[in-house]
């Protein structure tokens, strides 16, 4: 009854979208533009919300959130910025939702994902190959064709660096793609991000960066990734690890995490000072490791009262994509603003040549059709939170952080299209040699 009613609710959305959108271009007309803002906004939340009643359109769900964000951001950035960028408050805020996005991707990871490498690594050897060559070039090389800024510039390269995301493994879900090899390959590639990332922002970005404030740092990047991305993630690692562990293994991880409360406790109290800075950052990112192994078994012990938290973990993830696409994009709207179409139409062009260089090269090196839709996918969707926690890091969200926006709200428009297209065009021969087993 009630879910009928909500479905109902959500349904008259669509009614209401039209309507709000029709005001917003007539208020635009009467002059009144704050009520044209309220009302375009408005609409696109009330068209987001309307989508998911229909089942035709509820893939596109994600999208239509993802875009309405963008264009709040863009017309009223003071909804997504709850303090003054810069200040302790606001990069504490976008740090607790970057990691809450990477730890919500974790829990649909398990160590089971990683077992794919031994089973049938040369698909896995292709897919990770093409993920971590393609686009960090692709985007050095439209940084330079569409002589872009140098901060946005190496923004391009920066998201072309990342791992894919979440939103991968949706859309080849939605594709009916290979799901187990696109798992693995996120999973992977994740882990390989705190060598690869910098490695390339090292190699490409900093030679854009020349004669600009920014500096790259391999190692400070590197441990930038690891508190951001593998820290979350793994913690949710540890959360499936004790769902299979005996009591021995349960109770090294009790052990760890007990450690980690404690070290912790003492490390941010001030009770451990080092003054030599490299022996300093390793006691730093030990002390992130240890808390997220604490973080991971007290997750597990709530779950284990409250199932039903594990399975808003997915949506939490997503809702907090959208928030930080709306944060970097609300920050960098100056610089949005002018550079304009030129942006917009770089990020579609990496996102495009992503898909069709990830299809080529795999099909060139033997994969099969599903295998090679997964890797177009995996290549063209990229982590956008690990690229704003990293530009947020650096303290350059404004720039290095804004081509990612972009290019999220990109990939998942070009994303949800193409994981629909392939849906409604299964592969007619599927060939059995050296495929990751779906």
């Amino acid at each position: 009854m009630i879910s009928a009613l909500i479905h109902q609710l959500l349904r008259a959305c669509l009614a209401v979208a039209l309507a709000l959108v029709a005001c917003a271009a007539g208020l635009y007309v009467a002059g009144s533009y704050d009520g044209a803002t309220l009302a375009l906004t408005s609409g696109l939340v009330a068209l987001a919300c309307g989508f998911s009643s229909i089942p035709a359109l509820r893939t596109l769900t994600f999208t239509a959130w993802i875009v309405a964000a963008v264009v709040t951001a863009l017309l009223s950035p003071q909804v997504f910025q709850p303090f003054a960028p810069g200040t302790p408050h606001y990069k504490l805020l976008l740090l607790v939702v970057i990691q809450a996005v990477m730890f919500g991707m974790g829990t649909q990871m398990g160590i089971r994902d990683f077992v794919g490498i031994a089973r049938t690594p040369l698909p896995v050897m292709i897919g990770l190959l093409c993920q971590f060559t393609i686009m960090p070039l692709v985007g050095f090389g439209i940084a330079i064709g569409f002589r872009l800024p140098p901060e946005i510039g190496a923004g391009m390269v920066l998201i072309g660096s990342c791992s894919s995301g979440l939103a991968s493994n949706v859309m080849a879900y939605i594709a009916k793609a290979n799901l187990a090899l696109s798992i693995t390959l996120t999973a992977v590639a994740t882990l390989l991000a705190p060598i690869v990332t910098p490695f390339w922002m090292k190699t490409m970005a900093a030679s854009l960066l020349e004669g600009t404030d920014v500096t790259i740092s391999f190692v400070s990047m590197m441990a930038s990734i690891v508190k951001i991305v593998i820290v979350p993630t793994g913690a949710a690692l540890v959360h499936d690890y004790l769902l299979r562990a005996d009591v021995r293994g349960k109770a090294i991880a009790w052990g760890a995490a007990l450690a980690g409360v404690v070290f912790c406790s003492v490390y941010v109290g001030g009770g451990i000072v080092i003054s030599r800075p490299s022996i300093a950052l390793g006691v730093d990112l030990f002390a992130w490791v240890l808390g997220g192994i604490a973080f991971g078994v007290i997750y597990h012990i709530v779950v284990s009262a409250m199932p039903q938290i594990a399975k808003a973990m997915p949506a939490l993830s997503m809702a907090g994509i959208i928030y930080v696409t709306g944060m970097t994009t609300a920050e960098g709207r100056d610089h949005l603003l002018a550079v304009g179409v030129v942006l917009i139409v770089a990020a579609g062009m990496h996102n495009f040549l992503g898909y069709l260089l990830g299809y080529g090269v795999s099909r060139l090196l033997g994969m099969n059709e599903q295998s090679a839709r997964t890797v177009a996918i995996e290549v063209g969707m990229q982590n956008g939170g690990m690229a704003t926690g990293i530009a947020a890091d650096m303290g350059k969200l404004a720039t290095l952080g804004l081509p990612a926006a972009i290019f999220i709200a990109w990939m998942n428009v070009s994303g949800s299209l193409l994981a629909n297209y392939w849906r409604r065009r299964p592969p007619v021969v599927v060939e059995s040699h050296q495929e990751v087993e779906a």
